[in-house]
Parts: structure tokens; sequence; C-alpha cells
């Protein structure tokens, strides 16, 4: 495993479109320069052994995940408070790529684990929508998901040194992607 020469850390609502915004800069940045790691993964695969539940079915925007999303919030809450940085050393294990995206930090443990681990090369993003146009995707306020840490951990607190606006203004958002990865190409050297 090499260092990383950059590492940008996404956050942001549920349905504001981090995947799809930082799937669109690993196509722009090749996935031998870029990796996307989701902290999202070792918890719901640890979470269904436990529980005899489908791994990729929870992996999915489903019916499914979103049954048991309550409960997986409350067990990773538990798994962090006894060691903050559990999930975040999973993911970074054997990555090779010079980028790392990690594509849903929710809390402040996160920043924190990664500012003290890759401070030098860690950039933080946020991905923000308008709740319109999360409804419109999907999304429908849930007391017990969207009042949790896992949803307002980040909403203060953290200076984040990119905010990507994506409520479905496809010009404002290349324009945006454009910015970061010539930020991105700029750390490379490239």
């Amino acid at each position: 495993m090499g260092s990383p020469r950059l590492v940008l850390l996404f956050s942001g609502k549920r349905k504001s479109g981090k995947d799809h915004v930082t799937n669109s800069l690993q196509l722009r940045l090749g996935s031998d320069i870029c990796a996307i790691l989701r902290l999202s993964a070792p918890l719901k695969e640890q979470f269904a052994l436990e529980r005899g539940l489908d791994y990729e079915r929870l992996l999915g925007a489903t019916e499914y995940k979103e049954g048991f999303r309550a409960d997986m919030i409350r067990w990773g809450e538990e798994k962090r408070r006894a060691d903050p940085g559990f999930f975040c050393r999973i993911i970074v294990r054997g990555v090779c790529q010079p980028v790392w995206i990690i594509s849903d930090a929710r809390r402040r443990s996160d920043v924190d684990w990664f500012r003290s681990e890759y401070g030098a090369v860690l950039q933080t993003v946020r991905v923000v929508a308008s709740e319109e146009t999360r409804r419109g995707r999907g999304w429908v306020y849930t007391p017990e998901v969207d009042g949790a840490e896992s949803e307002c951990g980040l909403d203060r607190g953290v200076d984040f040194d990119w905010i990507i606006t994506n409520d479905g203004d496809s010009v404002s958002l290349e324009q945006q992607l454009s910015n970061l990865t010539g930020f991105i190409h700029s750390k490379l050297g490239a």
C-alpha cells in the first residue's frame, strides 16, 4: 500500500448525490488513479454477517436497506464509540491509487481520523442539495435517521475545502466538477 497523494473526504445529506458526484470524478480520473472508498461498506458487511442479512442488498438504495437503516446506525455508533477509527482503517487497507475518494463521511470522528492520518493531503468536500431536490430523488424525512449523528454530525464545526451544489443543474455541476478535477490534476503534477 502506498501513501495517497490526495484524499478527498466527501459528506452530504441522504440523496444529495454523493455517489453520483464521486462516481463522476472517478470516471474523469480513471480507476487506476482514483479509488472510491466507502465507510458504509465494512459497516454494512459486518452488520449483515452478525444478523444473517443480505450484504449486497444493504449496499443498494433499496427499501431493504432502508428497513435496517436505523438499527445499522445504532450498531455503527456503538462500534465507533469503542474505536473511532475502526471503519476508517478497514477501508484504506491495500489501496494503491494516488487519489482516494472517501464517498460517505458522516461523523466528526471520520473527519478527525482522516485529518490525523492524512492531514497534509486531505481535502474535505460537502455535497449539498435542497430538500426539494432530495425529495425528487426519493428522500423522505425519517426522524430516527435524519435527526441522527449520521446525518447531522457534519452540519456544523467543519470548514469544508469544497462545496459542490448538486441541485440538478448539469451545467453548474459540470463546472464545479471541472474545477475540482483541475485541482486534483494540479496536486498530481499532471
